[in-house]
């Protein structure tokens, strides 16, 4: 536990010239938090910017699941330091619901409108997973009755708005996915609690208006 607990520190930081601790973040995530987290696929290595799944149309390169599969993901400190011993650049996928935070992700752009707002109205916040592309805002986990009643009472959900339920997945930093590197926009607080999150209610008007404003409104492609 002492060597779990030494690697809280080095989540949001790199070791070096050796790339970023992922397997101290593994550890922290998995071990100190319990959130299941298993290795995700790789970018290819001959192509950087794509996938080297056998899906030459992956939409989230090198950011998902494929061997093990997502049901494979766990809290065991053991398994989370033999994966990473042998795939120390594996990305870290988290597997949402359950104990586990959900996420509600969208664009960038609207995304950093979003989180402006949020902060005007002084609403708080956890966690915010951070790619070149998408960002994803950590909720408590929600069911999929709940989620319909929310979108229900909505009269317009863009496309672009992504969610990141139970049964379903999130790269978290340190990692670096064919789309860039996956970092903190708002990292969590130290220390050895996992990492408070708001309700999913909390923040969803706020992310549909930004991206009605915004005009992001069909899924990316």
């Amino acid at each position: 536990m002492r060597e779990i607990l030494g690697r809280r520190r080095r989540l949001l930081s790199r070791r070096g010239d050796e790339g970023p601790d992922l397997i101290g973040a593994a550890l922290t995530f998995a071990a100190e938090w319990q959130w299941p987290v298993l290795p995700g696929v790789a970018a290819d290595p001959q192509d950087g910017s794509r996938c080297a799944c056998p899906d030459p149309e992956c939409t989230v390169p090198g950011a998902h699941p494929f061997d093990p599969g997502l049901l494979a993901a766990t809290t065991d400190a053991r398994m989370v330091r033999w994966w990473w011993a042998n795939r120390p650049t594996a990305p870290i996928v988290l597997a949402t619901g359950g104990k586990a935070p959900c996420a509600v992700s969208l664009p960038a752009l609207p995304a950093a409108r979003a989180l402006a707002v949020l902060d005007r109205r002084g609403m708080r916040l956890g966690p915010v997973v951070a790619s070149p592309t998408r960002w994803a805002i950590l909720v408590k986990p929600y069911s999929l009755e709940q989620l319909g009643e929310l979108l229900y009472a909505q009269d317009f959900v863009p496309g672009s708005l992504r969610f990141h339920g139970e049964g379903g997945y999130l790269a978290l930093p340190p990692s670096v996915t064919a789309q860039g590197e996956v970092r903190w926009e708002r990292a969590p607080l130290p220390g050895s609690a996992s990492p408070w999150v708001p309700d999913v209610e909390a923040v969803v008007d706020v992310l549909v208006d930004a991206l009605t404003r915004t005009g992001v409104s069909a899924p990316e492609m």
